[in-house]
């Protein structure tokens, strides 16, 4: 009597049904998904019609042949049959679907976030160079001032600028002249 199994006590070691069936849970659910595609096609529908139709011909007008008499009772189970593996196919199908459904819009949720953090950031920074830009001194002003403080003709600072500006315009010319040749 001290030998016998213990109910409360689960065994350990013991031989189980999972312990010998070995599968891929990804393989599974792909081979699933291929089911379910070809069960919801036309091309199924109308070779599964076609099925249904011979063999009720066959099993009211061909008398020698009859294998499946009216009510059809083999029939009714080869589609009892269908339902039962054809369902579980359909969910198992459409729960990966979902998961794959659910990972993508947590990587777009999260793409959008790092979007959205990129974009307030060039906002900032686009915004902070107007305020540096605003805040530049021009040309003008500080010839101005330089000329104002230097006490200089304003003639020869516009004799100055000219000659500046033609430098600029020749350099310019020759820049593209080298792009031209």
């Amino acid at each position: 009597m001290a030998d016998a199994p213990r109910l409360d006590i689960p065994r350990t070691g013991g031989r189980r049904l999972s312990s010998f069936i070995r599968y891929n849970p990804d393989a599974v659910g792909a081979t699933a998904e291929t089911f379910a595609r070809f069960l919801g096609t036309g091309r199924y529908l109308a070779i599964q019609t076609i099925i249904v139709i011979i063999w009720i011909v066959l099993n009211v007008f061909a008398v020698s042949l009859r294998w499946d008499p009216y009510p059809f009772i083999l029939l009714n189970l080869a589609f009892s049959t269908q339902a039962a593996y054809a369902a579980p196919l359909i969910l198992l199908a459409q729960n990966r679907q979902a998961d794959r459904d659910r990972v993508q819009a947590e990587e777009d949720r999260a793409r959008a976030a790092a979007t959205r953090a990129d974009t307030e950031y060039v906002a900032r920074e686009l915004a902070a160079l107007r305020v540096a830009v605003g805040e530049l001194a021009t040309r003008d002003f500080l010839r101005g001032e330089l000329s104002r403080l230097v006490g200089e003709d304003p003639e020869e600072i516009q004799r100055r600028e000219r000659r500046a500006r033609k430098r600029r315009e020749r350099e310019a010319a020759e820049r593209e002249a080298l792009r031209e040749g």
